[in-house]
Formats: structure tokens, C-alpha cells, sequence
């Protein structure tokens, strides 16, 4: 299968494009490398890969790329750490809008002219931010209030998009709401304003890479955001990767939407605790609370059950596990003046 992915050099994205490779299919990638500037990919020389720096926008553009694609993923997006959400309101709402009306507009494009079957929409699990149910199931986004954040309305956004695109032009897709995806790759953005945590800069206010700089800086007591008891479920890219590629490949998951998730919840807190344990040994655990984000969700836990039903997807790899790949790269990061 020849798919196009678009946000190809982002975070997500890479964990995916090397999962899609290794399972025969062949890759598109398109980026125009605003989030990180230029950066090198294990499998840039790839034989099935084919990147092309350009922006999502251009609806052309990806018309061009999607000429003889089976599938696309829309990936592209303006995305990072809850700080985003209030230095760049504005922008999360309209330049996601054009990046998604442009990208279904070349879908539904080559799927009247060309040969696509599907587009594969990289959600959010912030469409569930105002829910009170819990665990939370796909269908929820429905019942409960809309998100009170742009870039959780916006996300909400991409999926009416799925809808009307179908309503209309029976354009298939399947809609994949990642949560709380943690990995190696991700660094600071050059959109990102510099926000102090005690004696450290953030790095993308993304608690995992936050947390573990701070702790490899020797930040002590360790400053974390509120109070710690937010409920998060930690889930490693390439086990996200693995859900995404089953989306695309199961004839089942056509005009469906899943909860791509490890099952195990654990509060910052408890994320603090560990990787302190894994940097600092047995010296004594102590934290400060900084004030928190306007829009910083105290609890997502998602239903996997459906994944698990359809797909047959299980995340299967534990936080501890991922936090040793993690740690590692992290410290290299910081001695190179990556983050």
C-alpha cells in the first residue's frame, strides 16, 4: 500500500513512517519542517520513502503527492505542550483549520479522480476535555460539552470534517485519537516561548521531557505543574505507531474512531517519583507546585476496549520501560543543545 503522510518529520509521525516501512508499505512524507527546523530520520534513504519539503496548504501540492496514494494520514498540525494552548490560541484554531480543509480537500480529490480509498485523521484525546465519564468511550465527544480550548475545538473540528466529507462524498476515513503520546525525538519547537520552572527552561511544557531535563539538571526540589494528582495515561509511540498502521490496514476500522492507549493510569506525581528513582537513586523525593495551566486537563482515561475488539491493539509497553529509552536520549539531547 502506498500511503502519504503528511507532518512527516514531526514526533508522532516519525515513530509511524518507520512502523509503515517495516511492514512493506510504501511512504510519502510531506513537512515543511516549522516545528523543529531540519531534521534527519533513520530512514530518510529508505527506497520506499519519499519525502518532499512543502507546506500542507498547498492543496496542489498534495494532489501531486497524492497522484497514486492508497491511503493518507493527516498528521500535519500545529501542535506541542500545554503552553501552546495560551501563547497560540488564535493560531491553533485557524492555521489547523486551513491545514485540515486543505489536506480533506486533496482527498477528496484524488478519491473522485485517483485511486485513494481512505484518510486516516490523527485526532486528540483533547476532544474529551470538558467529559466527566470515565473511562472514556469513543462516542463521548458527542455527549459532552464541547472543549473549552481551541486547540481541543479544533481537533473536534477534524473530525466534523471526517463527517461531512463522508456525508457528502462518501470519502471514507477512520478517525485515531492518540493520548499522551511519550517517545525520543521530540525536542523544543522554534515556535515555543522560553517559560521558566524554577532554575530550568522548559523544554515543550510535554510533562515526560520536561520532568526528566529538569531531573537530569539537578533541579532540586523538583517544580512540577499543580498539584500532581493529574491522571494521565502514558503511551509509547511505537506502540501508538502500531495502532495507527492497524487503522489503515483493517478493513474494519473504515468510518470508525479509536482510543489509541496504553490502559494504565498514573498521575504526574507518580511520573515524577519514577523518574527521579531512575536518575537520583535513592536520594530523597522532594517537589514544589508550579501554579497551573488555565487548560491543563486534571484527568484522561480512556476506554481501550474498542481498539482492542476491532483491532485487536494493546500498548503493551509499560512507562518504566519507555522512560529508560527516554532518559538516555534526553541526556544526550541536553549535551548537544537539543533541548
Amino acid at each position: 500500500m502506498k500511503i502519504l503522510v503528511t507532518g512527516s518529520a514531526g514526533f508522532i509521525a516519525g515513530y509511524l513512517v518507520d512502523e509503515l516501512l517495516s511492514h512493506g508499505h510504501e511512504v510519502v512524507g510531506v513537512d515543511n519542517f516549522y516545528k523543529y527546523g531540519r531534521t534527519g530520520k533513520s530512514y530518510d534513504n529508505h527506497p520506499n520513502y519519499r519525502f518532499t519539503e512543502g507546506d500542507v496548504k498547498d492543496t496542489d501540492l498534495l494532489k501531486e503527492l497524492m497522484e497514486d496514494c492508497d491511503q493518507v494520514v493527516a498528521c500535519a498540525a500545529i501542535i506541542g505542550g500545554i503552553s501552546l494552548f495560551h501563547e497560540y490560541a488564535y493560531d491553533l484554531l485557524a492555521e489547523n483549520e486551513r491545514i485540515i480543509a486543505s489536506t480533506f480537500d486533496a482527498a477528496i480529490w484524488g478519491f473522485k479522480n485517483r485511486k485513494l480509498k481512505k484518510i486516516n485523521v490523527m485526532s486528540s484525546s483533547m476532544v474529551f476535555e470538558s467529559t466527566t465519564t470515565y473511562p472514556t468511550p469513543e462516542g463521548e465527544q458527542l455527549r459532552c460539552p464541547p472543549p473549552l480550548s481551541t486547540y481541543g475545538f479544533q481537533k473536534l473540528s477534524c473530525e466534523y470534517f471526517a463527517k461531512g466529507a463522508w456525508e457528502q462524498y462518501k470519502l471514507p476515513h477512520t478517525i485515531i485519537r492518540p493520548f499522551n503520546c511519550i517517545g525520543i525525538g521530540e525536542k523544543r519547537a522554534l515556535c515555543d516561548k522560553e517559560i521558566m520552572s524554577g532554575n530550568v527552561k522548559l523544554a515543550m511544557s510535554h510533562v515526560v521531557p520536561d520532568l526528566v531535563q529538569k531531573v537530569l539538571k539537578g533541579q532540586y526540589p523538583l517544580y512540577i505543574l499543580g498539584k500532581g494528582d493529574q491522571i494521565r495515561h502514558y503511551t509509547y509511540g511505537g506502540d501508538l505507531a502500531e495502532g495507527i498502521r492497524l487503522c489503515i490496514e483493517s478493513e474494519k476500522a473504515i468510518n470508525e474512531d479509536f482510543n489509541l492507549s496504553t490502559s494504565a493510569s498514573t498521575t504526574v506525581l507518580e511520573l515524577s517519583q519514577l523518574i527521579w528513582q531512575k536518575i537520583n537513586g535513592d536520594k530523597p523525593f522532594r517537589y514544589v507546585s508550579d501554579p497551573p495551566f488555565k487548560y491543563d486537563v486534571q484527568k484522561r482515561v480512556p476506554s481501550v476496549e474498542k481498539a482492542k475488539r476491532i483491532l485487536d491493539f494493546e500498548a503493551k509497553t509499560s512507562l518504566s520501560d519507555a522512560l529508560d529509552e527516554i532518559i538516555p536520549w534526553i541526556k544526550k539531547q541536553i549535551e548537544i543543545g537539543g533541548i
